[in-house]
């Protein structure tokens, strides 16, 4: 919440400068002699880093007319410091940002629109998925590419699971919640499981998409898919917070007042036999000494959905003409086939392509198992602005809901707080 005040306090005056920065840059001797260079900040601070570096080594030493530098830096400082650096044109030429925040930037004016772009062949954009690219898209214009898109999924204790005599990963709620009571153990009868079946957070979920992904099994959502209107009391809603709220009191099988850190932690200890998050679980199942498993959400009763957890690259208002042309050419390299399957193989993220398939990553276990999950997830709050105010509103409503309180009355409240937010 501070973060965005601290955004809309500083829009004015970076939009005057914005507006003045698109042909202000890129004078140089270096482009006047056909040379440009490009600075490109990213977060991608583990092995993913380094995988991208490479990538961008590689577009360098593939021509001789665009040299790109990245910096890598954390996400919250992009956030914190891309706006001020753009407005002095002290910035980046291209940026990669998390998915929530591009409609807040494009709304600044601060990334130029990449639909010129994405209608060139050229741009490897044809073969994206769509789901991926509804991401990038705000008011009906695309405003940056996707480098990450990978569906929530269940990270599950293989050996739990053979203690309990469960052979199959559940597919529905229903044999969801069997399976989790099964796995939750109470020896000593207190009422306080010492292994929990099931590590749901009731707030500050993973991306924020695990509530989402269960509105959207039952046929819910948060918002109309223009994101201009509130949706979260649908009776569909009511119905999904009902059930989850009463598993977990009467059955159990997760704790109460549960987030994303707890849940973590209650998985990588071995009291959880189960955990929605994102790929890096897989990695920390590894350290923790876990054999590990994943699977899709289990379907609701109308569909199988998963919400992205996603990371998107863009071209920013800073460059001028030349810069643009240069930028484009750096992302048209990075949706190319080969590359996308380098990226996919060395970050742990699926491929963003629609022509990639399992096997073509199946080197990478992870990787493979999670582009069989990928096809049914859907974009989060794509194009809405104040994503971080809606997601706050559905926190509230699930953790009160969890806590006792009527699913019904904290969802209207939530729905009166969302259609606020989504009004800015």
């Amino acid at each position: 919440m501070k973060k965005l005040i601290s955004v809309a306090a500083t829009a004015a005056v970076v939009a005057i400068a914005l507006s003045g920065c698109s042909g202000s840059a890129g004078s140089s001797s270096d482009q006047a002699n056909g040379k440009v260079a490009l600075t490109f900040w990213h977060g991608y601070t583990e092995a993913d880093g380094g995988v991208l570096d490479s990538i961008v080594n590689d577009f360098n030493a593939s021509q001789s007319n665009i040299t790109i530098s990245t910096q890598t830096k954390t996400w919250s400082v992009i956030d914190d410091t891309l706006l001020p650096a753009l407005s002095s044109k002290n910035g980046p030429d291209i940026v990669a940002m998390t998915s929530d925040r591009l409609p807040v930037y494009a709304q600044k004016k601060a990334l130029v629109n990449l639909d010129d772009f994405y209608a060139q062949d050229s741009s490897n954009t044809k073969a994206l998925k769509p789901e991926a690219v509804n991401m990038e898209t705000v008011s009906g214009k695309k405003y940056g590419v996707p480098s990450g898109f990978v569906p929530l999924s269940v990270i599950y204790n293989k050996t739990l699971f053979a203690q309990a005599g469960i052979t199959t990963f559940p597919t529905t709620w229903d044999q969801w919640v069997a399976d989790a009571k099964k796995l939750t153990v109470d020896s000593n009868g207190d009422g306080t499981p010492e292994q929990y079946g099931l590590a749901l957070p009731d707030h500050a979920t993973v991306g924020n998409g695990i509530w989402p992904s269960l509105f959207e099994g039952n046929g819910g959502s948060v918002t109309s898919s223009d994101g201009t209107q509130a949706t979260v009391n649908s009776q569909a809603n009511i119905d999904t917070l009902t059930y989850w709220a009463g598993a977990i009191q009467k059955d159990k099988i997760s704790p109460t007042g549960l987030d994303g850190i707890g849940a973590d932690k209650l998985f990588t200890a071995g009291k959880a036999a189960m955990e929605v998050g994102g790929p890096w679980m897989a990695g920390v199942a590894t350290t923790s000494n876990i054999d590990y498993g994943l699977a899709a959400i289990p379907a609701g009763p109308k569909a199988q959905v998963a919400s992205a957890i996603g990371i998107s690259l863009a071209v920013t208002a800073q460059t001028d003409a030349t810069k643009q042309v240069a930028a484009e050419k750096f992302l048209a390299y990075f949706n190319d086939k080969t590359t996308a399957v380098k990226w996919s193989l060395g970050s742990g993220w699926p491929p963003l392509r629609t022509d990639i398939s399992s096997a073509d990553v199946n080197s990478n276990a992870t990787v493979a198992s999670l582009t069989e999950i990928a096809p049914n997830t859907v974009a989060l709050l794509p194009g809405v602005v104040d994503s971080a105010d809606v997601l706050t509103a559905v926190d509230t409503a699930t953790q009160k809901a969890v806590a006792g309180g009527d699913p019904k009355q904290l969802l209207d409240d939530a729905q009166t707080s969302i259609q606020q937010a989504l009004k800015g």
